[in-house]
């Protein structure tokens, strides 16, 4: 098959194969009569594979041991196995930053809904960033409006 089928049935774009064939993890032999590259059916495999693998955090590079361990008949698994369960820590370690971080900047909204947008004047860039986690003076402590500091 063609590129435009391979990229179609694997639901991907042609540049996506183009990249995969170029980090080696799908091979296509070459039409002698147009140099059209020309997939199999192995090819596809290799692609559902890598969009499964993907869902599961795998990057390209690992994609790529996997491959190597199989292509030369070794099982893959332990190493699968070992890669998820020392990303998973990783992974929620992470989640819990981005909810920080969500937090952070609910409440940077929240005050800056009562701040004056100002123009750049030499001096500040954007005050809304420059002043926060700054206590402000104009506000009693513990008045929500008043910056968190992190």
């Amino acid at each position: 098959m063609k590129i435009g089928e391979l990229a179609e049935r694997g639901n991907v774009t042609h540049e996506t194969i183009r990249h995969y064939v170029h980090q080696g993890l799908i091979h296509a032999e070459r039409n002698p009569d147009n140099g059209y590259q020309l997939f199999d059916d192995e090819a596809l495999r290799r692609l559902r594979f890598i969009n499964r693998a993907r869902t599961l955090g795998f990057s390209l590079k690992e994609i790529g041991e996997i491959f190597a361990h199989t292509d030369h008949g070794d099982s893959p698994c332990p190493m699968v196995r070992d890669l998820l369960q020392t990303r998973l820590p990783e992974v929620r370690s992470r989640i819990r930053e981005l909810e920080q971080l969500a937090d952070r900047m609910e409440k940077a909204l929240e005050v800056w809904s009562s701040m004056p947008d100002g123009a750049p004047d030499g001096h500040t860039l954007c005050q809304l960033i420059e002043h926060w986690n700054e206590p402000r003076t104009d506000v009693p402590e513990g008045d929500a409006r008043r910056p968190h500091v992190s």
